[in-house]
């Protein structure tokens, strides 16, 4: 797997903060983030706006208005698991 390296800008405060922790824990700060981002991807992959918008990247504007006013729309019950059907191929 190729590793590329990545820039960007925190507080000074998190990052004196974010030090003390890696301290405390004997990691790199790198260790710390990697860790911490990859948790948060995962989390956001299980929100329903993400399942249901992830297939359609190469929709056109008028069908990603299309489907995001419908995601909009949606509540808890249109959401949950009606039911679960498995079909072995």
């Amino acid at each position: 797997m190729a590793v590329k390296a990545l820039n960007f800008k925190m507080e000074e405060s998190d990052i004196l903060d974010l030090k003390s922790v890696a301290e405390v824990y004997n990691m790199s700060m790198t260790e710390i983030i990697r860790e911490a981002i990859k948790e948060y991807v995962e989390e956001l992959k299980k929100d329903p706006f993400y399942r249901l918008t992830v297939n359609v990247q190469d929709a056109s504007a008028d069908e990603t208005e299309e489907i995001l006013a419908e995601i909009d729309s949606l509540n808890d019950d249109d959401l949950s698991i009606a039911s679960a059907e498995h079909i072995a191929i």
